[in-house]
């Protein structure tokens, strides 16, 4: 006999979600959020996940959304596990990843009281959340046609901003109060807001009298009519397209290193190469450099489309287009005509030069982290969805090509936090499998995103261990400090390993410390299991940062 909570707020809110066609729910253990997480897995349209770390599950629930594409819930009891969420919120938020975000709270007359495990929950995420919701307690007065309204309110805010909601739901005693029938309830109209968009005629009339086009994407997901658009504009030389590894474009006229080509840019290079049009798509760029380019450029006429953000990165915005981009360019594409421009050989021969010399690099050198990255991108099987860690991982991948594999990375705000959680969370709810690509500090940093019983026996990890937090040893700053300091305080040596790890969380391993065990190793590590699989590449004392500096030296 199925078994449901009796409170009618968690009833309404059961019912509105499945309206809605949510049907993905994180939840973690506690008491206050107990008539939640019951209700919850006794509908047969949810499916209910138990992740017990608020902070991974939340991130979790964000590789799950993204791999959806729709919105996913998350519910956590009262107190500090709430505010254990605000890593992934945050990210969300930045990257717009509908989350719906449900924390059980006390009664709103017990905050302050000291009273266990009661927080200022209402409006915790304010900074970083499309939407701050309250319900009213049941014994309230017109407390369910209030929070009916709040819920549908707050759940077409998820899908319309693409982003985190949250909705904090106060709960008196008893909890555990249960019934074995519901109540009908209404079916919902559905108002959530699509936006119209006509292209400007002023718009049209830039891109014709541009000399130098430059469309530069940065992270997004991969949509093949953006895709196909772009192709368009490219193919007769009419505009130049920079993107990078988690832009997931794939062309062979579009530009897909930009470190490689622009390290060594002098102030000069800044205006040779500088377009008069930047039209922007996406959101994080991974690339320093081609922001300090295009900040010393200053184009005279930058178009930013996004939905929802419009930064003004660059310094130099001048149209704010408040669209997807495949919109836009459909629109554009019937009235432009597309010119075959100089600008593009300018650029290609940069690039011909640039990538002959990468090559040449690649015979050079020995077992490193350099080593491992054009390793796999050479091995990785092409069915795979690629998650990389901040801060190294990332970066790496910029400079080889994984082909047509689609590829993600936390760039929201850019943390290490969560990189491992994201990523099982999305392979969970994925039919391809899941590899991440990650750095030792990020994945011990997130060592419980292996604490989930749904990770599926196709995911693999690669952990580059070098030691430290090398990026330390790249960037430039960190080694003004004292060489002390910097190991220990910044860079973070250490001696630690997986392998105790993936024992104990039900993972094969596999350790290699040299190129020939690499590429033996390599040959069996995607073939099927009945177990997700760690391969852990120790680099300690190779020199790894001297490899990416010697790179660029020698790509000048």
């Amino acid at each position: 006999m199925k078994k449901y909570s009796s409170k009618r707020s968690i009833q309404i809110l059961a019912h509105l979600l499945q309206q809605y066609g949510i049907a993905d729910i994180v939840i973690s253990p506690g008491s206050r959020n107990a008539p939640l997480a019951i209700h919850f897995s006794e509908v047969d349209s949810f499916n209910c996940y138990s992740i017990v770390d608020e902070r991974s599950a939340a991130f979790v629930a964000m590789g799950m959304a993204k791999s959806e594409k729709k919105p996913v819930a998350i519910t956590c009891t009262s107190g500090s596990a709430v505010v254990n969420y605000y890593p992934a919120v945050t990210e969300a938020f930045y990257q717009n990843i509908p989350l719906l975000v449900l924390t059980a709270d006390r009664p709103t007359d017990y905050v302050d009281l000291f009273d266990g495990q009661t927080i200022r929950q209402k409006d915790v995420f304010h900074q970083h959340s499309y939407g701050d919701f309250q319900l009213l307690e049941d014994s309230k007065e017109h407390a369910e046609d209030i929070n009916f309204d709040i819920i549908k309110k707050a759940i077409e805010l998820c899908f319309e901003k693409q982003g985190p909601v949250h909705i904090n739901i106060p709960l008196e005693e008893p909890l555990y109060e249960l019934v074995s029938e519901l109540p009908t309830f209404p079916t919902v109209e559905k108002t959530i807001k699509h936006k119209e968009y006509e292209i400007p005629s002023n718009l049209i009339a830039e891109w014709h009298t541009s000399q130098r086009i430059m469309l530069l994407v940065g992270t997004r997901d991969y949509s093949p009519e953006l895709e196909n658009q772009l192709t368009q504009l490219v193919k007769n030389h009419s505009v130049i397209v920079l993107s990078e590894a988690n832009s997931n474009l794939h062309h062979e006229k579009f530009f897909k290193h930009i470190d490689r080509y622009i390290f060594n840019f002098t102030e000069e290079d800044y205006k040779t190469y500088a377009p008069d049009l930047l039209i922007t798509v996406g959101q994080n760029v991974v690339s320093k450099k081609v922001k300090q380019f295009l900040r010393s450029a200053r184009p005279k006429q930058h178009w930013h489309l996004d939905e929802v953000w419009q930064p003004d990165t660059y310094f130099s915005l001048t149209e704010k287009i408040e669209v997807k981009p495949e919109v836009f360019f459909s629109k554009l594409l019937k009235f432009i005509n597309l010119e075959p421009r100089p600008y593009f050989n300018l650029w290609d021969v940069l690039r011909d030069k640039k990538d002959a010399k990468h090559e040449q690099f690649l015979n050079t050198i020995d077992f490193s982290d350099f080593y491992f990255f054009n390793k796999a991108s050479q091995t990785i099987p092409e069915n795979y969805n690629i998650h990389f860690s901040n801060s190294s991982g990332i970066r790496y991948a910029q400079l080889f090509d994984f082909g047509k594999r689609k590829m993600y990375c936390n760039r929201g705000t850019s943390g290490i936090d969560g990189s491992t959680s994201t990523a099982m969370g999305f392979a969970i709810k994925n039919e391809n499998p899941t590899l991440l690509i990650t750095g030792d500090l990020s994945f011990f940093y997130d060592i419980n995103g292996l604490w989930n019983q749904y990770i599926p026996p196709f995911v693999r990890i690669m952990i580059f261990n070098n030691g430290e937090g090398n990026i330390f040893k790249i960037i430039p700053g960190p080694g003004n400090a004292n060489p002390n300091t910097l190991d220990e305080f910044i860079a973070t040596k250490h001696r630690k390993n997986a392998e105790s790890l993936a024992k104990h969380f039900g993972f094969s391993y596999v350790k290699v410390e040299d190129e020939i065990t690499l590429d033996r190793v390599l040959e069996n590590f995607f073939k099927p299991d009945a177990q997700p699989k760690i391969l852990e590449v120790n680099t300690h004392g190779k020199n790894s940062a001297d490899v990416l500096k010697s790179y660029f030296e020698f790509m000048k």
